[in-house]
């Protein structure tokens, strides 16, 4: 028995942000897409789930039909098992990644960002799994307190 592991880039487009998640049951789509509805009139999403069993489909929903696609094509390009991603845009994580946390179907939040993301995913014979994430880049140093001062 091996693994072999891929990175996966996810494209973000311009002003919008990327959730990707892990959860269990094929009601998630449905879920995810109540919880994002009802967070703000204003918000537009995308989300796609890779169905780990029976028809193993890529799941979507969605207000945004750019951004439903990008979900759709993240979505494959990562093909593993129970995994959702959420684009968004007229919002950000921050307004709505708790009341994602809270749907009774999610088992965890892998990332939520703007930032340039990659995806590890180890690959069996079983199938694909995701094993973490590398969001952003390495830290160039440690702050200063003029860096302090900025940030507050």
């Amino acid at each position: 028995m091996s693994v072999k592991i891929d990175i996966v880039r996810v494209d973000i487009p311009e002003g919008t942000n990327v959730i990707i998640g892990q959860s269990h049951f094929i009601k998630t789509v449905e879920d995810l897409y109540e919880t994002l509805a009802s967070s703000s009139p204003h918000i537009r999403f995308g989300i796609a789930f890779c169905e780990a069993s029976g028809k193993r489909l890529i799941r979507w929903d969605g207000n945004d039909e750019e951004l439903i696609k990008i979900a759709q094509q993240t979505a494959q390009r990562i093909g593993a098992g129970h995994t959702f991603v959420i684009y968004i845009k007229n919002g950000f994580p921050i307004n709505v990644l708790n009341r994602i946390k809270n749907v009774e179907e999610v088992v965890r939040i892998f990332a939520a960002t703007a930032n340039p993301l990659q995806v590890l995913v180890a690959e069996t014979d079983q199938g694909r799994g995701v094993i973490g994430v590398v969001d952003g880049y390495t830290p160039l140093g440690i702050e200063a307190e003029a860096d302090i001062k900025e940030r507050k």
